[in-house]
């Protein structure tokens, strides 16, 4: 394959081009080599650390973990077990997050029902569901 334009790694890779040049701005990409017309001239090594960067950013890990991921991938001195404690402190916060979501869908189930069961129809400045939710517990 031949050097591609940013247009061209956009589409093969699922990524805006504003994502791309962010990317390479921030460093998680390298700067690409510029064609004598300026346009900017990829290489399937680009294209590849943009798949990686963008599934690492689609797993929800943070600028700075794909950064440590990268370093990590360029020094064969470094442990996978690195890898394995950074990605389960990810999981672990995404454990969390869930439990915190269950708790307000739990919550929003039980707004949402005294909704429909105090609902009178009348003016919404008498709404029940909206009296108590001013209500300090």
């Amino acid at each position: 394959m031949s050097e591609l334009r940013i247009g061209a790694v956009a589409g093969r890779t699922g990524t805006n081009t504003p994502t791309i040049r962010y990317y390479e701005s921030i460093g998680l990409l390298p700067v690409p080599a510029r064609r004598a017309s300026g346009q900017r001239a990829y290489t399937p090594e680009d294209i590849q650390r943009l798949v990686f960067v963008r599934r690492c950013r689609e797993f929800g890990f943070t600028i700075g973990q794909v950064r440590t991921f990268i370093d990590m991938q360029a020094d064969p001195s470094r442990s996978c077990l690195e890898i394995r404690d950074i990605a389960e402190a990810h999981l672990q916060t995404i454990r969390q997050k869930l439990s915190e979501l269950r708790a307000l869908e739990r919550s929003m189930a039980t707004f949402a029902a005294a909704c429909t069961d105090q609902c009178n129809g009348g003016p919404s400045s008498t709404c029940v569901p909206l009296v108590a939710l001013a209500e300090a517990r």
